[in-house]
């Protein structure tokens, strides 16, 4: 009898401490990951320059509000003239897709035919896990689409939900830019 209370104690001694353990949530990877969402958003500016990329900031920010408006005036003016259109940067959004967390959605630049830019409109930023994950993944994303000229990106570790959606909606936007 002494055996079988020797032996539960130990198993809910060890139940406890395991589940009590905090494994890639500690307090200093938080901290790091707050400071690298803010990265999101100015990496696409960043790789523009400095001088211009203020300004391809604020037209991105008022295409990305209204995506419906954006894609109807830019497969427009894709149709009536393709001189035009390749030598302006013109954004696309993506759809938005749904993933298990949350929604994805891509907005792409392009300029002469080659995306000069991509960066995310959404992403699940639920929690703080989700924002550990995706403010170093999307940034890794966004620098692939550019490289890469299309929606084959490697998959970062960790991350694979949000690179479904990454790749499903950034296709989406290519396929509106015609390219």
């Amino acid at each position: 009898m002494r055996r079988i209370v020797l032996w539960a104690m130990s198993t809910l001694t060890v139940l406890v401490l395991l589940f009590s353990y905090n494994t890639s949530r500690s307090s200093t990877a938080l901290v790091a990951a707050e400071g690298r969402q803010v990265t999101t958003t100015s990496k696409s500016s960043d790789s523009t320059g400095s001088t211009s990329g203020s300004s391809a900031a604020s037209s991105t920010d008022s295409a990305g509000q209204d995506p419906s408006a954006a894609s109807g005036s830019t497969s427009s003016a894709g149709s009536s003239g393709s001189s035009a259109s390749s030598s302006a940067a013109k954004t696309y959004s993506g759809d938005a897709i749904m993933t298990r967390y949350g929604n994805v959605q891509v907005q792409i630049t392009v300029k002469n035919g080659k995306i000069t830019a991509a960066d995310v409109l959404q992403v699940p930023m639920n929690d703080r896990h989700d924002e550990m994950i995706n403010s170093m993944a999307v940034p890794v994303y966004n620098d692939e689409a550019v490289s890469a000229q299309s929606a084959q990106i490697d998959v970062v570790s960790g991350a694979t939900y949000t690179w479904q959606g990454y790749t499903q909606s950034l296709q989406s936007a290519i396929d509106q830019a015609h390219l």
